[in-house]
């Protein structure tokens, strides 16, 4: 297997990507979108390699706006450019070799489990789809990672955003907020566990990196806003949907709204013991997650010939 630096474009940005390349041609490939905040280099990168070692392609990249990838304002979180961020990824397989166009899949990681499923509902090249600790970044916005935020919480955001735009029509510099307090601790005093993890992930050594972005442009909050991950779902149709969801996740009941919707073929893994983050890097979990997507994509990535006769 070999790692390559890839560059396609999506709306008009270069999008700067990984490709892992197992040994041949005509090969199903898998798109992996990274969480909110991260890079390629991080979970998505960790996902791709280990499908990659399975005998997928696999492609992981940076969100436009984000790590290696074009785009300004830097950091900007916008849910429409993310969704065509992973179509282009597609259109990029498609022009591969390596991969046979008819058998290419789609795995979202936290916030790309919600633009993964308004791609594939919205791009009929995608065969299959995947999450794992799959949110909508909207719903997580407006109520909190555990469902719980006081609304009043948000509307204080939507205030922030409204004045960041004047200020910057008025020649200010972007504005925008850090999204980490200073350290684990502190996430968990203002969090709980989810919110110390997210730290102890994003700004240590366990898995930090110098372009994961700390900060989003306030002008994320009103696109996010208007967005709504789960509202495509019904259209994905027939297409196969795999939900891999952490037993100890905060997160879990969006995960279970977005698996819910879906009308066709569709499959909960709980990995037992494991939280939202867990399920980023945590070898206890991830490879029995990583097994599972195995599964569900040889059985549905699988050659026309194999599917016709199944």
């Amino acid at each position: 297997m070999q790692k390559i630096d890839v560059k396609f474009d999506s709306q008009g940005l270069q999008i700067a990507g990984h490709l892992y390349l197992p040994e041949g041609t005509g090969l199903p490939a898998v798109v992996v979108g990274h969480p909110g905040t991260g890079v390629k280099e991080q979970a998505a990168g960790l996902y791709a390699r280990k499908l990659a070692e399975r005998g997928y392609v696999a492609l992981a990249f940076d969100a436009a706006y984000q790590g290696e990838s074009e785009g300004l304002p830097r950091g900007l979180e916008d849910p429409a450019h993310r969704i065509e961020d992973h179509k282009a990824a597609v259109s990029y397989l498609t022009t591969r070799a390596e991969v046979d166009a008819e058998r290419i899949g789609v795995l979202g990681i936290c916030a790309s489990g919600g633009y993964v499923l308004n791609a594939a509902a919205s791009d009929h090249r995608i065969k299959a789809v995947a999450t794992v600790s799959g949110v909508d970044v909207a719903r997580q916005f407006r109520f909190g990672a555990d469902g719980d935020q006081d609304p009043a919480v948000f509307q204080g955001m939507l205030d922030a955003a409204a004045a960041a735009r004047t200020a910057e029509a008025r020649g200010a510099q972007t504005q925008t907020f850090n999204l980490f307090p200073a350290t684990p601790e502190e996430g968990r005093a203002l969090g709980g566990e989810h919110g110390y993890e997210g730290v102890e992930y994003y700004c240590t050594p366990r898995a930090q990196h110098p372009r994961s972005t700390k900060a989003l442009p306030w002008e994320s909050i009103d696109h996010l806003a208007l967005f709504d991950a789960w509202a495509a779902v019904p259209l994905i149709g027939n297409r196969p949907l795999l939900s891999v969801i952490g037993r100890r996740a905060v997160t879990a009941w969006m995960g279970i709204e977005a698996f819910q919707r879906h009308t066709g073929p569709k499959r909960i893994v709980w990995i037992d013991g494991a939280s939202h983050v867990d399920l980023y890097d945590k070898p206890e979990y991830v490879n029995p997650a990583v097994e599972e997507l195995d599964a569900f994509f040889t059985g549905n990535l699988a050659p026309k010939a194999a599917l016709a006769a199944a």
